[in-house]
């Protein structure tokens, strides 16, 4: 949704990346409640296509009930519901515990990006989560690279103070 003319209307799906330093606000599709932000964005998952989220407003119930995953993605996982607090609509699912190979993902929020919409800060506009892409850049070869250059700077430093001794010794 957007503003045109002091109307809000239904904005078309863009396929926008978030990017670094980027904020959005997270609400419900139904009603419009605030969820989270993208400050406790911490990735999605698209193979259950859900957004993960480190923390989410107060508005987001997790449910008491545990439920346990028999097939699927979540096949031997415990998980609780996630709904929201003003229109009783289900959101997403909170991991409790999990098998290994999901094991980064338990106590984290997962919210289905169907049910949720975002409006990013400074647009206006209000778009579908599933429009949006929450995937976080690999900061492994900006480390890399980094490395190298610190490798390279202590080659030379090195190399300075190997000439500086021998220029003395001389």
């Amino acid at each position: 949704m957007e503003f045109k003319e002091s109307i809000l209307v239904e904005r078309e799906d863009v396929a926008e990346q978030l990017l670094p330093g980027q904020l959005a606000t997270l609400h419900c599709k139904h009603c419009h409640t605030v969820l989270g932000d993208s400050l406790s964005v911490c990735g999605e998952l698209p193979f259950l296509e859900s957004v993960i989220c480190l923390k989410v407003t107060n508005d987001v119930v997790v449910s008491d009930e545990m439920d346990l995953g028999r097939n699927g993605k979540l096949a031997e996982c415990i998980f609780s519901h996630l709904t929201c607090r003003k229109c009783g609509r289900a959101l997403g699912k909170a991991l409790l515990a999990t098998p290994p190979h999901l094991a980064a993902l338990r106590s984290l929020f997962l919210l289905r990006k169907a049910q949720v919409t975002c409006y990013v800060l400074g647009s206006c506009a209000m778009v579908k989560a599933s429009a949006v892409s929450f995937r976080l850049e690999s900061l492994a070869e900006d480390i890399h690279e980094v490395e190298q250059k610190f490798q390279a700077h202590l080659h030379a430093m090195k190399k300075w103070q190997a000439d500086s001794i021998n220029s003395l010794d001389k």
